[in-house]
């Protein structure tokens, strides 16, 4: 999931800002756009394949999203559709990436990356799916596949510094969840799996899924599923410095997506039991936007 602004402005208020949500609904096989506020819903795209990660070019006038598809075939895809729902064209056919989850567009490189669940990998295409690469691979086989801390399933770019980071959440309720982080290029003379820049960020977390970066503030967020007080949470921390998360939402039915509005200091966030929230930055004024859409999953928010 990415933030891309269409209109750059400085207003944070609501009256003076218009955007629009695009969230997927894994039940439904849909895809759906709202107000920020919860109203206006519109169902822009339906037969989706499990649908868990998405992202927004509002510019170019497309929305992306990965199919998991049935996880323990390798029948994972990539699709895109301009926001109406109409031109819909698979990128990233079947069987070229296992199960994807979040997807994150850097738009100035022209790249979709997207964590790559079953598959162990994280992963990177062009944005009309060619030239596919493998960034890294913690796994491969049915043997390692069965070691859920070997998953990739949070993904975010920071472009000014060159790092990917993502998330390996881990069994169910097990604390064996962490944060990861590491340059895109991978080092010469090495492979994708076997990097000696990957450094761990955070460890022993309950399952973290998806992640996203405020990067003015140099912020990082993240959803937590998971066993109470720490899982079924939003957290975040900085990335320029040692910190313990700072906890600022609990009580979520599994969460899942995450997205930011900088600007307009709030985050919006879905859980699977098809709830969707906003709340500031710090994770002051949470309020309830819908409730028991299904099971929901990945979120964007754009400028419109």
């Amino acid at each position: 999931m990415t933030v891309l602004q269409a209109t750059m402005t400085t207003a944070l208020s609501d009256a003076t800002r218009s955007g629009r949500l695009f969230l997927l609904e894994l039940s439904g096989g849909r895809i759906h756009s709202i107000k920020p506020d919860g109203s206006d819903r519109k169902t822009i795209v339906t037969g989706c394949r499990n649908p868990d990660g998405v992202a927004v070019d509002v510019a170019a006038g497309h929305i992306y999203w990965t199919n998991m598809g049935v996880p323990h075939l390798n029948d994972g895809s990539i699709e895109r559709a301009d926001l109406d729902g109409g031109n819909r064209r698979t990128i990233v056919p079947e069987g070229v990436t296992f199960t994807p989850k979040q997807l994150h567009l850097e738009k100035d490189e022209g790249k979709l990356y997207w964590g790559d669940r079953e598959g162990m990998r994280v992963m990177r295409a062009n944005l009309d799916g060619s030239q596919v690469e493998t960034l890294v691979e913690t796994g491969r086989g049915d043997r390692d596949r069965r070691d859920q801390t070997k998953w990739c399933v949070g993904i975010a770019i920071d472009p000014k510094f060159q790092k990917v980071y993502w998330t390996q959440k881990g069994p169910d309720n097990a604390g064996l969840g962490r944060i990861f982080r590491a340059n895109i290029d991978i080092p010469a003379g090495e492979s994708p799996a076997k990097r000696s820049d990957i450094e761990v960020l955070f460890d022993h977390l309950p399952e973290p899924i998806d992640l996203e970066l405020d990067l003015t503030n140099r912020v990082l967020y993240w959803t937590d599923r998971g066993d109470p007080p720490r899982g079924n949470t939003v957290s975040r921390a900085p990335i320029d410095r040692k910190a313990e998360p700072e906890i600022l939402i609990t009580h979520l039915m599994e969460g899942i997506g995450i997205d930011l509005d900088v600007l307009g200091n709030r985050m919006f966030v879905t859980d699977f039991g098809g709830s969707v929230y906003s709340a500031e930055l710090d994770g002051n004024n949470e309020r309830g936007l819908l409730y028991a859409q299904g099971n929901l999953t990945g979120i964007a928010y754009v400028e419109v």
